[in-house]
């Protein structure tokens, strides 16, 4: 499968170059396959949160065809790696966020649409106390709104 088939209804100017991912799968010891690279040029060309099904559709493009269990390897994989980062929304909806620094999020129940809330407008205190033997990883808070109509 040529990666450029597949991504050539796509704009080019959105995609991150193939050696970058390459490189970036390579520096998290992740083998480098046709299937991988094409779904990290569209995951890591900016920021963004999308689910399975969105990079799905993204890469099967003209006729070209990456499986549906490819895909969530490959994002489970990348996940794993700390390449992306998994959002939990809801029991059934999972993004994957390509921005893997620490921050906070805002999901839209009525729309659909994960958007990152700015860190200086975001604060929490306090943290519950610790079972012994464990230590805070990390803190990701999702932000549930509703349209008030």
């Amino acid at each position: 499968m040529n990666g450029c088939t597949i991504l050539r209804a796509m704009n080019h100017a959105e995609l991150l170059g193939k050696q970058e991912v390459v490189t970036k799968l390579q520096a998290k010891g992740i083998t480098p396959t046709t299937q991988r690279v094409t779904i990290g040029q569209v995951l890591f060309a900016r920021p963004q949160h999308v689910s399975a099904e969105q990079v799905l559709d993204m890469v099967n493009t003209e006729g070209s065809h990456v499986s549906k269990a490819t895909v969530y390897n490959t994002l489970n994989l990348f996940a794993r790696s700390g390449l992306v980062r998994e959002v939990i929304v809801d029991p059934t909806k999972i993004f994957y966020d390509s921005n893997t620094r620490p921050h906070h999020r805002m999901f839209a129940m009525d729309t659909g649409v994960l958007s990152d809330l700015p860190s200086d407008q975001f604060q929490v205190l306090g943290m519950p106390d610790l079972p012994d033997g464990t230590s805070v990883v990390g803190l990701d808070v999702v932000l549930r709104v509703r349209s008030s109509d």
